[in-house]
């Protein structure tokens, strides 16, 4: 163990630096925050979604045939799921614009409400017939299909707001106004600037029928993405470099899924759509969504950490354990059965601890890529949209990420396998351990 830092310093050398700026460049920020602002609607959604769909027939029978007025519970349940869940996009745009601009130092709120004016002027409305029509938005541009076009939006929006008020173009108010007040005029400027921009980008598309700009941010930007998002040996990747990061020190999750969390949300939301039309089978569908990664690959946290903390339990229950290791069991073992593992990770440690790299980046390679087998075969279904809170013990959210017992099945095997990939580098690493206790390992 005494050489781990010399032997994890080329790692260090070379992954570091661009770890480190990939974690704070604004954009990438933005996109993050911007994203976890519509997070909470996200998770009450998908509850609805699984308390509508939940495998229980007498249950989603009730649901359905209770009708008052022409509306069944369902319908209600669904109106909830669509207006939260269903608001992706919308959010994600306005946490966007507010995140970047708040990174320089200025007003976040009315950022967030000019991207927002702007997202609606670029979308496509809805309009009905009759005596009076009326014009609306769909629900698939305000949500996952709109999340491209939302975060461009916000980028765009954010970085023109705070241009503007950085370099003092803005509209003074006197001391005595109200900030509220003044913040609102400081904003006219920017904003009639945004606005008029995305204005002229509706009325180009609209005049040359080039059809709407999110068709083209899709078309242009998913498919790059979706090489490395929506297959399998992408999602290898991505997956192999979280756990890098994580072993140089660096959050993973923070670096990767900011450029990748788009689409694995698209997939989801694409496949709560299907599902709820009773369409969700591996032809329509997505096997690789944010509950694949989340409920599947990662069980404990980065490096699917859950199969290490059981093999230290076992050594422990052995009576193999060092010192180190029966200290850090009962520590660790509980936040890892809630996907918690930063104990894990810098108690242990595994940051810069090439005893137990190999093993960090098998097992979630090797969950990747069991779930992703077991799903096309179809021996599992696949993820139903509804988004597991992260928090949620393995077992129990395989079961509710795909409405079926064999998603709580395949959950079990991983884990399994992954305590099997961890177990022989642990006892190494433990007797590394001991001999240090014992103080009988010297120095190479």
């Amino acid at each position: 163990m005494s050489n781990n830092n010399s032997d994890g310093g080329f790692v260090e050398k070379h992954l570091m630096p661009i770890a480190v700026k990939l974690s704070v460049f604004k954009p990438l920020v933005a996109i993050r925050d911007g994203i976890i602002v519509a997070m909470p609607l996200i998770i009450i959604g998908s509850l609805f979604l699984i308390l509508g769909s939940f495998p229980v027939e007498a249950w989603t029978n009730w649901l359905e045939n209770t009708v008052i007025n022409g509306v069944s519970i369902a319908d209600v349940f669904t109106k909830i799921t669509n207006g939260s869940f269903g608001l992706l996009g919308l959010i994600g745009c306005f946490g966007v614009a507010s995140s970047y601009s708040e990174q320089h130092n200025t007003d976040g709120k009315s950022a967030g409400v000019i991207a927002v004016a702007a997202f609606f002027i670029v979308t496509p409305s809805i309009f009905t017939g009759g005596e009076t029509p009326l014009e609306g938005m769909p629900y698939d541009y305000l949500g996952s299909q709109g999340l491209f076009i939302a975060i461009v939006i916000g980028l765009i929006s954010g970085g023109i707001f705070q241009w503007f008020i950085n370099h003092d173009i803005r509209i003074k108010m006197p001391e005595a106004v109200p900030p509220a007040v003044s913040s609102s005029f400081s904003a006219l400027i920017p904003g009639a600037v945004v606005i008029s921009l995305f204005g002229a980008i509706y009325a180009i598309f609209a005049w040359a029928d080039w059809g709407n700009i999110h068709e083209l941010i899709m078309n242009v930007l998913s498919g790059p993405l979706s090489l490395l998002a929506d297959t399998l040996p992408g999602t290898i990747i991505a997956v192999m470099l979280n756990s890098l990061f994580w072993f140089v020190g660096i959050h993973g999750a923070n670096v990767i899924n900011n450029i990748i969390l788009p689409v694995w949300l698209m997939n989801t939301d694409a496949n709560r759509q299907l599902f709820a039309e009773g369409n969700l089978d591996l032809e329509h569908g997505h096997i690789i969504t944010q509950p694949f990664i989340d409920n599947f690959v990662f069980m404990g946290g980065g490096g699917a950490t859950l199969g290490l903390v059981i093999a230290v339990a076992i050594l422990v229950a052995m009576r193999k354990a060092s010192k180190q290791m029966k200290t850090l069991a009962p520590l660790t073992v509980t936040p890892g059965i809630f996907n918690i593992n930063e104990p894990t990770m810098f108690g242990m440690p595994i940051v810069l601890n090439m005893s137990l790299i190999i093993p960090f980046i098998l097992a979630p390679v090797v969950n990747a890529i069991t779930t992703y087998t077991a799903m096309s075969l179809e021996l599992v279904p696949l993820s139903t949209g509804a988004v597991v809170p992260w928090t949620m013990p393995p077992i129990l959210s395989g079961f509710l990420a795909t409405s079926s017992v064999a998603g709580a099945v395949l959950q079990g095997v991983n884990l399994i396998i992954d305590i099997l990939i961890y177990l022989p580098f642990v006892s190494t690493f433990n007797k590394q351990l001991r001999l240090e206790e014992a103080g009988e390992l010297t120095e190479e």
